[in-house]
């Protein structure tokens, strides 16, 4: 299936009340995806940065005129794994690394194993992740990079829960529930295995997969698979000079053409010991 043009507005949004946006995409066709964000932000934004390796894509815009801002932009990517198919589903991470008014932003996009048993495998994608990308250039002397944001389809499910309790908790708005006792990246960060020092919005919407493709149900495939929050934003600040505030995080249920919906985040970023602040949204978004 290819990703529409009201699926990218939807996206994007109608407020562009932002200095940079970040799109992170995962199972996308490769071939219209670019002219499709571009077209939805004519008006406001233009295309600062790409990153793609088959499916996985990324993509950074700036408001008119923000190239100006911009400096020391690098792009990697680090393979993990996958199969082929029709729009390659590859699993890995493609990222950017970009300075935009002062700040040393790293932003990645990524696609992790899948199914509930792969909790280790998934863990240990994190780290080589981490550890992989940008090391070519990686200097032991430099301080990390003050902002670092990791969008994309996590694949971390719910653990000890059967669909259908696990369902019935959702269709009551009840799915609070299950992030403290069954999320398994939450307990994965808490255990100190992956994302040490990261934040992420409160989960207050459902669960963003598996979704039967063209409606707002659950998977009624044989399958009948256990909803989970496969899809997240998460963020870490290393500079005590920068504030950073979560003004929201939501998925968009209106999206009804993939088996997940997409997910964005809106963060505030405020320097200290500078005279300006600016906005990012940042977005991200699966298409099978």
């Amino acid at each position: 299936m290819k990703v529409s043009y009201e699926d990218i507005k939807k996206l994007v949004g109608g407020d562009r009340k932002y200095d940079v946006l970040v799109a992170g995409l995962q199972e996308v066709p490769r071939n219209n995806i670019l002219g499709l964000l571009e077209d939805a932000l004519a008006d406001t934004h233009i295309l600062l940065e790409k990153a793609l390796m088959q499916s996985l894509q990324l993509y950074i815009f700036g408001s008119k005129n923000s190239e100006l801002f911009v400096k020391e932009v690098e792009v990697d990517k680090h393979d993990v794994g996958g199969c082929g198919g029709l729009i390659r589903r590859k699993k890995g991470a493609v990222a950017i690394s970009i300075r935009y008014k002062g700040i040393q932003m790293v932003f990645i996009s990524c696609h992790l194993s899948a199914h509930a048993r792969n909790v280790e495998e998934r863990n240990s994608q994190c780290r080589h992740i981490s550890h992989s990308l940008f090391s070519k250039t990686w200097n032991p002397y430099a301080k990390p990079a003050p902002v670092t944001v990791w969008l994309g389809d996590l694949n971390y499910r719910l653990q000890g829960i059967n669909t259908f309790p696990a369902r019935n908790l959702i269709l009551n708005n009840l799915h609070g529930q299950l992030l403290t006792t069954k999320d398994q990246l939450l307990q994965e960060a808490e255990r100190g295995q992956v994302f040490s020092g990261y934040c992420e919005g409160t989960l207050a919407f459902k669960p963003t997969y598996k979704y039967n493709i063209g409606s707002n149900d659950y998977d009624t495939s044989y399958k009948i698979r256990v909803p989970a929050w496969t899809d997240r934003i998460l963020f870490k600040i290393e500079d005590e000079d920068i504030n950073a505030t979560l003004h929201s995080y939501e998925a968009i249920d209106s999206i009804d053409s993939s088996d997940h919906k997409p997910v964005k985040a809106h963060l505030c970023l405020k320097v200290n010991k500078m005279d300006h602040s600016f906005k990012s949204k940042i977005s991200q978004y699966e298409q099978v």
